[in-house]
């Protein structure tokens, strides 16, 4: 049997009722605060996730009434008690634990060449839902109890968010920060940036774009001492990195506010553009310039064709002006067939009336 196919026969399999044994690990007492079983499918794979150490790319997936979860994530094989390296990439059956603060999740199943598929259930942890209800987190079904030891939002997770001003988040908010990184490390290098207290969305969203303290003390470094989360997010988004204000100020454009980096990103304006127009004989145009020719297709090409017709030295809004109007060079050269030198004024107003003949 080919992996495709067992990839797929493990997958038609999870659908199938399997009796699952939940393995307590000693000293990590569990119940079930609201009486249900939590159970569910499971695949997974060696993962291709960028880090130290070896990782599984762990897929979990419930259907029951009111409840169609899924979810992926990388997860160190050292946290996988009972999966070795030697069964994630062969074959046999599996048998393995995920043991987080808030409770066990029980894995059995089988892997063939590196796929595995299989059922899982979940016990909560008594301790932890009764710590967390004595830091005031009331109303935690199975539900919520599983979500949160599947994205191991832990007690000292949540301490140290504590500490740093960060009390009494929703678990939305917990959950949220756990799945895209923003730890407390991530906090306090920020803070130590000047960053300090940022708004939960804040914190995602950077975390989410990769702007990292280390970007941030990049920018610092070149000037940029006082951008808020939202520019920095922006400057991320549309690649306006540090090289790029690098490149930049050799050229004349040092220090530009944030904003007209992300134009000059958004529209195209590279230095490369702009060291083709200097060497054009358009020394330093503003940034507004820039777009403008960037946004009418004013390629660096079009003005030399136009330069060897004989036009040299257009400024740049009759550069814009023939281009919105489709002066092309090929036109210049019919109407030169025939008039001889045309001044752009009229040039520009033969292509608005559409004249040809």
């Amino acid at each position: 049997m080919t992996k495709l196919a067992f990839s797929a026969l493990g997958l038609a399999v999870c659908v199938a009722v399997l009796a699952v044994v939940a393995l307590a690990p000693a000293g990590h007492a569990q119940s079930e605060p609201g009486g249900g079983v939590i159970r569910g499918v499971w695949t997974a794979q060696p993962s291709r996730w960028k880090a130290e150490g070896e990782f599984v790319q762990l897929s979990m997936r419930r259907n029951s009434p009111g409840h169609d979860w899924n979810s992926s994530f990388p997860v160190p094989l050292a946290e996988l008690q009972g999966l070795s390296s030697a069964l994630l990439r062969g074959s046999g059956e599996a048998r393995f634990q995920l043991v987080r603060d808030a409770g066990t999740t029980s894995f059995e199943g089988r892997f063939r060449e590196g796929d595995g598929a299989g059922h899982f259930s979940f016990s909560p942890s008594a301790e932890y839902v009764q710590a967390m209800r004595a830091m005031g987190y009331s109303g935690l079904d199975d539900e919520k109890v599983f979500r949160l030891a599947t994205h191991d939002v832990s007690r000292a997770f949540i301490r140290e968010l504590n500490d740093l001003g960060y009390a009494r988040l929703d678990l939305d908010d917990l959950v949220r920060l756990r799945i895209h990184g923003a730890s407390p490390q991530f906090i306090r290098e920020l803070k130590a940036l000047g960053y300090d207290h940022l708004a939960v969305e804040d914190l995602v969203r950077l975390r989410i774009h990769g702007a990292t303290p280390d970007f941030v003390r990049e920018l610092k470094a070149l000037g940029y001492d006082h951008l808020g989360a939202e520019e920095l997010v922006r400057l991320r988004i549309h690649g306006a990195s540090p090289e790029f204000v690098r490149e930049l100020k050799p050229l004349g454009y040092e220090k530009l506010p944030s904003e007209e980096l992300v134009r000059m990103r958004i529209h195209g304006v590279t230095p490369d553009f702009v060291r083709e127009l200097k060497a054009l004989g358009y020394d330093h145009p503003s940034v507004e310039q820039l777009v403008r020719l960037k946004i009418h297709g004013v390629s660096a090409g079009y003005v030399k064709e136009l330069r060897d017709l004989g036009y040299r030295d257009i400024p740049i809004e009759d550069l814009v002006r023939m281009r919105i109007h489709g002066v092309t060079p090929e036109f210049v050269k019919r109407m030169q067939g025939r008039s001889g030198q045309v001044p752009v004024d009229r040039l520009v107003e033969m292509r608005i009336h559409d004249h040809e003949r």
